[in-house]
């Protein structure tokens, strides 16, 4: 297996690197839009997603009360089934775009949704909040973005195992408990303004407190069934969340300054979609991360002809994804180019050049910043 030259750690080598060669809080590429029409398209509302989230956690509440009422009996897993995806990867997407503040209109309501998928994904909700404004400042930027999934060449293991939550319930549970005796690694307070810091302690033992009074409950019971209910779906339930998260940028190129080059636009079945909350027009959310989920759907059919074809399916997806990773194996440089259509504005020169797979510029393009330090 070939060995990465990549450093990935917050404040590592290639941190410095790409502040220095200009990748850091950089201008990004953004199709045209007439001002009119985007004003139109970032119009938030709270119908649609009040609508949502109704439906949302009536489906939780039934499920988990059916789970609840069959337990122990076989007869209860289709239930958790459900609630599981609802707890550990619709809650990803609530918890994603009511951090972005435009799920709904009303504030007080993104707030509210947020703190609660928040909890159910164990993710604190200040340092996830900053995490993911810096995703959208640095994205796939090495060493600046925290929330690159997999480095390359990706730990295969480790692809799979994210799909029964085993890192997600680990990490953030590990996290939780360090904020709780007031710990925050330097790499997060790289990005936690100092201020917000004692919210986050705050918060994390708050939740400490949920967790004990559950497991208070569970050994009163004598039985792993609140668990059910809190912390537990996490494992049985963030498959999809995973499944879609991977198609968001594995495989594309790092250290470039356009979506169209690093992120994916899949087409995915209506449940999927409404789990998702349309992310899966991942390269129009990241040109322009202000537009509302419900809106992106128009939004990618009026710029759709500036962006690479979009997947027509979830396997299409993966047909793409799982060949890059093995050639990352062999040779980590390697990326997939997104291919534009002749209706398309040119991949920026001053970002870019003329780049093709396997083919390194210093620094740029998706190759390794070593380069750039020879």
């Amino acid at each position: 297996m070939a060995r990465t030259n990549r450093d990935y750690a917050l404040l590592g080598r290639d941190a410095r690197l790409a502040e220095k060669i200009g990748l850091v809080s950089a201008a990004w590429y953004h199709t045209e839009i007439p001002r009119k029409v985007m004003k139109d398209l970032m119009q938030r509302g709270d119908n649609p997603a009040i609508r949502d989230t109704i439906i949302l956690f009536a489906t939780m509440i039934g499920s988990a009360a059916a789970g609840i009422w069959l337990w122990p009996s076989w007869w209860s897993a289709p239930f958790w089934a459900i609630y599981g995806v609802l707890y550990a990867s619709a809650m990803d997407s609530r918890w994603h775009e009511c951090g972005h503040g435009t799920a709904f209109r009303t504030r007080w309501l993104n707030d509210a949704v947020y703190q609660i998928a928040c909890f159910c994904m164990l993710r604190n909700p200040v340092v996830w909040r900053w995490s993911h404004a810096r995703h959208h400042t640095d994205t796939i930027i090495v060493g600046h973005d925290p929330e690159i999934i997999a480095m390359r060449p990706a730990v295969v293991a480790r692809l799979i195992l994210n799909f029964f939550g085993l890192f997600e319930l680990w990490g953030n549970g590990k996290a939780m408990v360090q904020l709780i005796f007031g710990y925050m690694p330097a790499t997060t307070r790289s990005f936690v303004p100092a201020s917000e810091q004692p919210k986050a302690f705050r918060i994390a033992r708050i939740w400490g407190l949920i967790y004990l009074g559950t497991a208070a409950l569970a050994l009163w019971l004598g039985s792993i069934l609140p668990f059910m209910v809190i912390g537990l779906p996490i494992l049985f339930g963030s498959w999809h969340m995973v499944m879609t998260g991977y198609m968001q940028h594995l495989g594309l190129a790092e250290n470039v300054l356009d979506h169209r080059l690093n992120s994916r636009t899949v087409y995915i079945n209506p449940i999927s979609r409404f789990i998702y909350w349309n992310m899966n027009y991942h390269v129009e959310h990241h040109m322009f991360p202000m537009v509302p989920y419900h809106a992106l759907p128009r939004l990618h059919a009026l710029i759709k002809h500036d962006l690479p074809p979009a997947h027509p399916s979830i396997l299409s997806a993966y047909a793409e994804i799982i060949p890059a990773l093995a050639r990352q194996f062999r040779n980590p440089d390697w990326f997939v180019k997104r291919q534009l259509p002749p209706t398309a504005k040119p991949y920026r020169p001053e970002f870019h050049g003329d780049l093709e797979p396997g083919q390194p510029t210093p620094g740029i393009g998706g190759y390794p910043f070593s380069h750039a330090a020879e």
